[in-house]
């Protein structure tokens, strides 16, 4: 059903990409549905995220791209189309990398939608001439080419995969952007500092280290520090371990020799 209404719906190209407005005179695009989209790139397949909604007046004067129609039973052959020509390109485009001997790690192929564009995702430790493998590809398939290198987290979130949690990564399941991620948000929330434990499939530290660190932090304040010096209902030790959720402490004997925990609520501070 179309409308003369200029409205606005969201959509996203990728399932834990960022959320693009598009302007559409479909009024009954339901969040889950595919439209094929113009962008400055060329035609594109998204998925609709927020349905569509009369434009602000602050919106009226932007340039927003339009959503063309619904994906159709045409376009689901052009996607399977452009789906095989990217695995073709994937391998041609490996095994040049091979003969030409550049440092790079190929990882995936997209192609636009109206098949006039491909790009090639790599990864690599540091700046890489690829020049000469720009003009086999362009002599190979007569269309625009961009290769694209991307960090490891990138590169996770492009290709997904399973965490330690038995979960799809967060990266690419839900999270729209990477945040900073430290070692001391480990050591706040008492984890393990085993890399092994606390990497994520990327190799770097996970991403989930950050959900609870703030919880953690606030909880932490009302807890004395490491070392403190504490009278309990057994006698007196210092605080050797933090358990922020149960509001508990680790307490270690300074001349009884015991090592316990206790409810914050029956501790006091000794100077």
């Amino acid at each position: 059903m179309k409308t003369n209404t200029r409205l606005i719906s969201g959509v996203r190209f990728k399932p834990a990409g960022k959320i693009y407005d598009f302007e559409t005179s479909i009024k009954n695009l339901e969040p889950g549905k595919r439209v094929v989209v113009q962008t400055e790139q060329g035609l594109g397949v998204a998925k609709i995220v927020n349905p569509p909604r009369i434009r602000s007046e602050k919106e009226i004067d932007k340039d927003i791209k339009s959503i063309l129609r619904e994906v159709t039973y045409k376009d689901e052959q052009t996607i399977s189309k452009n789906n095989i020509l990217e695995k073709e390109a994937f391998s041609f485009c490996r095994n040049q990398i091979k003969k030409l001997q550049i440092q790079m790690n190929l990882f995936k192929v997209e192609s636009t939608f109206d098949s006039k564009k491909l790009t090639f995702f790599f990864t690599a430790d540091g700046r890489v001439d690829f020049r000469e493998l720009v003009k086999i590809l362009v002599k190979q398939y007569h269309i625009r080419i961009e290769m694209r290198q991307v960090g490891i987290r990138h590169r996770a979130k492009l290709c997904g995969g399973v965490g330690r949690c038995g979960r799809n990564i967060c990266c690419s399941s839900h999270l729209e952007n990477f945040e900073p991620i430290s070692i001391k948000m480990a050591k706040i929330q008492g984890l393990s500092l085993n890399p092994t434990k606390i990497s994520g499939v990327c190799g770097r530290l996970m991403c989930c280290l950050n959900y609870e660190n703030e919880t953690y932090k606030y909880l932490k304040r009302k807890l004395p520090q490491i070392g403190q010096k504490v009278m309990t209902p057994s006698g007196e030790g210092v605080v050797t371990r933090h358990i922020p959720l149960k509001k508990k402490i680790g307490v270690s004997g300074v001349e009884q020799g015991f090592d316990a925990f206790f409810d914050v609520k029956d501790i006091k501070l000794l100077e």
